[in-house]
Order: C-alpha cells, then structure tokens, then sequence
C-alpha cells in the first residue's frame, strides 16, 4: 500500500522544485534585460502582440489587476510600455509598447531557447511537459473555485 500523503508530496514538491530551477536559470537572464520575472511575462505578452487591454494582459497571465496593474505602472517607469485611456471608452486602458520596450525583444529573443536546453529535453518531451503542466493548473484552479464539485 502506497503512502498517498508521500506521493502527493513528491509531486507538489516536484512542481515547486522545478519552478524554483527554472528560476535559477532565468534570473541571470532577466538581470540582463533589468526585468523580475512577472514583468518578463508581460513583456512577452506584449511583443506578442502589441496594443492589450490591461484586463486582456491581466487574463492571459492570470493575474488579478490588484497585482498586474503595480507591474505595469512598474514598467512604464522603466519606459518600456505606456498605457492610453481610450476615448472612445473611459474603462478600457490600452497597453503599448514604447520604442525602447520593443528593442528589448531583440536581447531576450534567445531565452526560451537557452531555457529549453537547460531542462535536457528534446522538442516533443517539452511539448508534452508544457500540456500536462496547463491540463494541472486548469485542474488545480477549478478546484479551488467555490462552484466546482467533485465527481
């Protein structure tokens, strides 16, 4: 008989200490670029596409605005992005890109590679990795909202 308190262990401790790795990896990387990881997140976010919604970013990020609004005040002090009320509707802030935030695309451009070879894993075992990771937070969130019953 397996210890089911072990075992949930080893793969929430699994999660966190890979997380943590990761990080590792990345803060030498960020340092370069002068961003904290959240703030990398929005970045990419944004060279992905330009021109977002503060709620729109908030979302894909899955940030509550309490927390991505400070990050983006944060890089717009850095010069990076701007956000513009629109006229057209009082509510929607939109969120672009200044010049100089643009060219720090250029000098991040190699971490997600330099990440992908650190982890030691060819292609599909990332792709693989990447889709069970999203299946558990998508499990784990719907898990913690109130309306959610167990089967």
């Amino acid at each position: 008989m397996t210890d089911e308190l072990s075992l949930d262990r080893q793969v929430c401790f699994a999660l966190y200490s890979a997380s943590r790795a990761a990080t590792a990896v990345y803060r030498p990387l960020l340092d370069d670029l002068g961003l904290t990881y959240p703030q990398y997140l929005v970045m990419l976010v944004l060279w992905e596409r330009d021109g977002r919604g503060v709620r729109e970013i908030c979302e894909e990020l899955n940030l509550d605005t309490g927390t991505g609004s400070p990050l983006l005040r944060r890089l717009e002090g850095l010069g990076l992005l701007s956000r513009q009320r629109l006229d057209t509707d009082e509510r929607r802030v939109e969120v672009h890109l200044t010049d100089k935030g643009a060219a720090l695309r250029e000098k991040a451009r190699n971490i997600p590679r330099l990440l992908a070879e650190s982890t030691g894993l060819d292609e599909a075992e990332m792709v693989a990795l990447r889709a069970a990771l999203v299946r558990v937070t998508e499990a784990l969130h719907s898990a913690t909202t109130p309306h959610h019953h167990s089967h």
